[in-house]
């Protein structure tokens, strides 16, 4: 799709609005898109509801294998909880209203906003499961270039941004990211991740445990560094303790063997820059030190280095635990270049690049990424990709001045539980002049909106994965059709989004223009057809014929072609990595040695019945013994005359929280652990079992003022003490 000027036609209104129903009596094709595993699904209809969802079989990805989430689609489907009609917030409580009036009720008060404030009094808030949905990701950009604001934040950076940012700086695309050839490597290293329990993240890999059973077959090793025994580190062949936070240390110090201690030099590819001055630059981080500030010892980093150089395939992965620290962009570039000086970037076995089908890197759909365009209005952060990040959303809304946030919108995403500080951003949105947010559901972040716009559910929708066949550890392609046609007062998110989108536009009298305009025009259907002829590897009617997907194959060595650089060359020492470099050798300096005094260092933890901060009023997911309390060293309890079982505070520099706590040597000593997406039952919001579900939010405890130099929010190994509540 081009940019070119166009004049704007009028969105589809064909949406078939028939009463809500299921199909005939039988199995049907499905697919779970609740988290980036996205598993294909047989799901079986009988006397018009839901009775069964299994994994499919032929599906070439995930080959059968479902975990909890997905059965629980049926739950969402027919939960009570989930809004179907929009709502407007009145003094008397929540009302409906008819969709046309609540279109043109939010696209004036934001376009009202604009015209009396400026574009960027108008924040957005995309949510995670918007990175799911086929619709909002090819129709959230008509709303997105109708508002034109610089204050755009979402999940991603408390999450993900240091990945992107280093796939940006060397390969030329936030999105062209290297991810494990699982079914071909003999050793695979988890630093910070835990697939066991995602089944990836970063890297679309289905069926993760049969897949580590596989490598086992073939006299494969798995070596797993994580601050808490994991659910990936019970399986593991090696599991060991390393101090949160500290990562970039170890990794550096894996570089500094391979490229000083190591008997044989790398051999890189002729279109690879700046070896020697990565040799420099690791140069003084020795494993002594590593293990210094670690914990670590010396002679396990260098094993762990020469192992991985002498492993015949091998590739190196690091996920959530890695980006959420001071230095996350630092070990995410250190984890690529172990995978580079080893001669296993590009390489079967090794970490592989795919060749989607949609392929929306090559072919531009989604942005290149940029740092530091504009900064935040102020902190000065700078942005990336077009987004702020999420920590300074909160100052951006309570600060007064010229580009003050006035309005939000928030999409999918619940950042009161789910970015830092939440409880005083739950402040903040009570002081904005208007709040719109598009979800299904009434949450702790959705019940401070004036109007909720509630989409349709993932049955009612048709859905083709254009960001996870792109992280996909195998290359294949699924679109699967709506299995439930939406009821008379429903709408998909793509038709709120076109609505919205042009009905702004031509009330602040700017019609929306090329590649926006032609959206608006089309359905989602229409654009994956598009981007699916622009390959030639399949076609939407092939797909169509196959709905549990076709394998297009193995991934395969594509550079220096797949690059996305000006120069289809890679500059391994990016001018931002050097400065960080100089950053980290102040730090390491200060964090030698083990920590002492009271204080303790939070990390988090997901589990795989949670899907961040919902699904927590489905029974199906949320029975069984609690998941809700801090877990916390059998010593460090002891130290504090505290005993297993006990209502504790803890306190960061931010806040403070009372929780249940376990005694388990699945943490290190030093290290606490409480799980994302909890602290639920805020009075005002409508779920029937999360208000009953125990627990509080992490994020109360998370620091704002804790970045990497991404923009990412620091989440792990942040300072807290552990008291006796009360």
């Amino acid at each position: 799709m081009s940019d070119a000027p166009n004049t704007p036609p009028s969105p589809r209104t064909d949406l078939p609005l028939l009463p809500s129903r299921l199909p005939a009596d039988g199995e049907h094709a499905g697919v779970c898109n609740l988290c980036e595993a996205t598993c294909g699904l047989r799901i079986t209809v009988a006397g018009g509801a839901v009775t069964a969802v299994r994994g499919e079989p032929s599906d070439p990805l995930s080959r059968g294998y479902v975990c909890p989430k997905g059965v629980s689609l049926a739950d969402v489907y027919a939960d009570p909880d989930r809004l179907t009609v929009p709502l407007r917030r009145t003094a008397d409580g929540w009302e409906e209203m008819a969709w046309d009036d609540a279109v043109e009720l939010v696209a004036q008060r934001l376009a009202g906003t604009i015209r009396d404030h400026g574009r960027n009094a108008v924040a957005t808030y995309t949510g995670n499961p918007s990175a799911h949905s086929l619709g909002a990701l090819t129709h959230g950009l008509v709303l997105h270039r109708a508002l034109r604001t610089q204050q755009r934040f979402s999940a991603s950076s408390v999450d993900q941004v240091p990945h992107q940012l280093v796939t940006h700086l060397l390969y030329g695309h936030q999105l062209l990211v290297p991810v494990p050839d699982l079914d071909r490597t003999d050793h695979l290293l988890v630093i910070g991740g835990n697939p066991m329990a995602s089944n990836g993240s970063m890297m679309t890999a289905p069926d993760f445990p049969n897949r580590m059973r596989a490598l086992r077959a073939r006299g494969g090793r798995l070596v797993v560094i994580d601050p808490r025994r994991t659910e990936t580190a019970r399986i593991a062949d090696e599991h060991h303790f390393v101090r949160p936070g500290t990562d970039a240390a170890l990794v550096l110090a894996m570089l500094h063997v391979l490229l000083h201690e190591a008997d044989t030099a790398p051999a890189l590819p002729e279109w690879m820059d700046g070896l020697e001055e990565v040799r420099a630059l690791v140069a003084p981080v020795t494993p002594d030190l590593a293990a210094s500030v670690t914990g670590v010892p010396a002679d396990v980093v260098r094993r762990l280095a020469l192992d991985l150089a002498a492993a015949p395939r091998a590739v190196v992965y690091g996920r959530l635990g890695v980006s959420t620290q001071r230095f996350g962009t630092l070990t995410q570039w250190g984890i690529q270049l172990l995978n580079i000086v080893t001669g296993n970037l590009d390489r079967e076995g090794g970490s592989m690049f795919t060749e989607p089908a949609a392929d929306i890197v090559g072919m531009g759909v989604i942005g290149a990424g940029s740092v530091g365009r504009w900064t935040s209005r102020v902190r000065g952060v700078p942005e990336f990709a077009g987004e702020l990040p999420s920590a300074v959303m909160r100052e951006e809304i309570e600060t007064p001045g010229e580009g003050q946030v006035r309005a939000l919108v928030t999409m999918a995403g619940n950042p009161v539980l789910s970015t830092p500080e939440g409880h005083r951003l739950a402040e903040a949105l009570d002081g904005l002049d208007f709040m719109v947010s598009i979800d299904v559901y009434l949450n702790e972040t959705t019940r401070h909106a004036d109007v909720i716009l509630p989409p349709t559910s993932a049955l009612e929708r048709d859905q083709y994965d254009l960001l996870f066949h792109a992280l996909a550890v195998r290359n294949t392609a699924r679109f699967v059709p709506a299995l439930a046609e939406p009821g008379p007062d429903q709408r998909h998110d793509w038709w709120i989004f076109s609505r919205l989108g042009t009905r702004i536009a031509e009330l602040l009298d700017e019609p929306l223009s090329g590649q926006a305009a032609l959206t608006a025009s089309v359905t989602p259907r229409d654009v994956v057809a598009l981007l699916l002829q622009q390959t030639g590897r399949t076609t939407l009617e092939a797909l169509l014929a196959e709905p549990a997907g076709v394998d297009l194959g193995p991934l395969r060595p594509v550079l220096p072609e797949r690059l996305q650089t000006p120069d289809r060359r890679v500059a391994l020492v990016p001018a931002l990595v050097r400065e960080e470099v100089a950053r980290f050798a102040a730090w390491s300096e200060e964090a030698a040695g083990a920590p002492t005094g009271e204080e303790l260092l939070l990390i988090g933890r997901r589990h795989q019945r949670d899907c961040n901060s919902w699904l927590h009023n489905t029974t199906r997911l949320t029975r069984g013994r609690p998941r809700h309390h801090l877990l916390m060293h059998p010593d460090d309890l002891t130290r504090r005359g505290l005993q297993d079982g006990a209502r504790v505070r803890v306190t960061s520099r931010v806040g403070s929280v009372e929780v249940e706590v376990s005694a388990t040597d699945d943490v290190m000593p030093g290290v606490v652990s409480l799980p994302h997406g909890y602290g639920h039952g805020v009075a005002g919001v409508r779920l029937r079992v999360a208000a009953e579900v125990p627990g509080v939010s992490i994020n109360d405890l998370t620091d704002t003022a804790a970045l990497d130099v991404s923009g990412n929010a620091a989440l792990s190994a942040v300072p807290v003490t552990v008291a006796a509540a009360g």
